[in-house]
C-alpha cells in the first residue's frame, strides 16, 4: 500500500504543495500520542479504583465485615459471662461464705484484672483497635473473676470438709444448765454502770445464779488464759475456739480449767461466783469474733426449743442494770 501523503496549500504560488515532515517532527509526534493515551489510561484507573472495587478487595471487605460481626457478638458473649459471673459471686459472697462463718472476697480483689498498663499496646494502631481492646479487655478481666472465684471454690470446699469439725467449735450452748439460770441480769448493749453510775457498753451477757453453779465450755477449743483477780473481770476464763471464735467466762468463784487444755463442748470449767468488780454473784459470758464482741444471745440455739430461745430473746430486752 503506497504511502499516504498530507498537502499544504501555499498562498504564495496558490498551489497545493506536498507537505514534507522531519523524522524527528514523526517521533515527537508519536510519543505526544503515547503520553496522551498514557495519561487517558491513568485517569482511567484512578476512577475505576476510587468508584469501583477489584474482586480482591471485595472479597477482603466482605470479609472486614465479617470479623467486625463476629467481634460484635464475642462482646455480647463476654458481656453476658460477666453477668452470669456476678451472679455466681453474690451467692458466692452473700450466702456460702455467710454459712461457713467466712468472710466475703472484696470486690477490689475479684475485679484485680492486670497490672500492666502497656498490655494491649500492640492492638492499637488499626482501623478496629477499639474493638479488639475492649474484647481482649473483658476476657482478661473475666479470667482474673473466675480464677479468685475458682480460689473461693476451693475454700468452701476445704470448709465443707471441715464443717463437722467446725460446729463442733463454734460456742453454741448456754454456759450454764438452764435450769440453774435464775435471770438474765443484763444482756448485750450499752447499760448503767453499776458502780460508776454511767451508761457504758456491756460487751456480754450476765447469768444470775447461785454461788457455787457449775459453768460449761460452750464449744470445743483450747483454754488461752485462766485468770486471778480482785478487780475488772475477776477470776476469769478463756476459750480458743478456732475459725475467729474465743469465749470468756468471768466473776468465777474458781475455775477448773487450766491454760493449754483443750476442752470439749458441755466440759466443766469452773463455779458462778462474784469475783472483781461486781455487784452480785453471777456469771459474765463474752462470745468475739474475730476480735470484735458479738451478742452471746445469738448462741444458744443448740440447748433451746423455739419457744425457750423466744423467751431468752425477750428476757434480755428488758431494762436491766449491769452487775460488773
Amino acid at each position: 500500500m503506497a504511502k499516504q501523503k498530507h498537502y499544504i496549500f501555499n498562498q504564495l504560488t496558490q498551489n497545493f504543495e506536498v507537505l514534507e515532515t522531519s523524522k524527528s517532527k514523526r517521533i515527537l509526534h508519536g510519543v505526544l500520542v503515547f503520553l496522551g493515551f498514557l495519561g487517558m489510561a491513568f485517569l482511567f484507573a484512578i476512577l475505576l479504583f476510587t468508584f469501583f472495587r477489584s474482586p480482591k478487595e471485595m472479597m477482603q471487605a466482605r470479609e472486614l465485615d465479617f470479623m467486625k460481626l463476629r467481634y460484635e457478638i464475642l462482646n455480647d458473649r463476654l458481656t453476658n459471662m460477666e453477668e452470669l459471673l456476678e451472679d455466681l459471686e453474690q451467692r458466692d459472697n452473700n450466702l456460702y461464705r455467710v454459712m461457713f462463718e467466712a468472710d466475703p472476697i472484696p470486690s477490689a480483689i475479684r475485679n484485680s484484672g492486670f497490672s500492666s498498663p502497656n498490655r494491649y499496646d500492640t492492638l492499637y494502631g488499626y482501623v478496629n483497635s477499639n474493638l479488639v481492646v475492649d474484647a481482649a479487655r473483658k476476657l482478661d478481666v473475666i479470667g482474673s473473676r473466675m480464677y479468685h472465684q475458682s480460689l473461693s471454690y476451693d475454700d468452701l470446699f476445704e470448709m465443707a470438709r471441715n464443717k463437722s469439725d467446725m460446729l463442733a467449735h463454734i460456742p453454741a450452748i448456754l454456759p450454764l444448765k438452764q435450769t440453774t439460770i435464775k435471770f438474765i441480769s443484763s444482756s448485750f448493749g450499752h447499760r448503767p454502770d453499776p458502780i460508776y453510775k454511767v451508761t457504758k457498753f456491756h460487751y456480754g451477757v450476765d447469768f444470775s445464779a447461785r454461788m457455787g453453779t457449775e459453768v460449761y465450755a460452750t464449744g470445743d477449743g483450747v483454754v488461752t488464759a485462766v485468770e486471778r483477780s480482785m478487780w475488772g473481770y475477776g477470776n476469769m476464763v478463756t476459750i480458743d475456739h478456732g475459725y475467729g471464735y474465743v469465749t470468756r467466762y468471768a466473776h468465777l468463784q474458781k475455775s477448773v480449767a487450766r491454760k493449754g487444755q483443750k476442752v470439749k463442748r458441755g466440759q466443766l470449767i469452773g463455779y458462778v461466783g462474784n469475783s472483781g468488780k461486781t455487784t452480785g454473784v453471777h456469771l459474765h459470758y463474752e462470745v468475739r469474733k474475730n476480735n470484735v464482741p458479738i451478742n452471746p444471745i445469738n448462741f444458744f440455739y443448740n440447748d433451746l426449743t423455739p419457744e425457750e430461745y423466744e423467751q431468752i430473746l425477750e428476757q434480755s430486752e428488758l431494762p436491766t442494770q449491769t452487775m460488773d
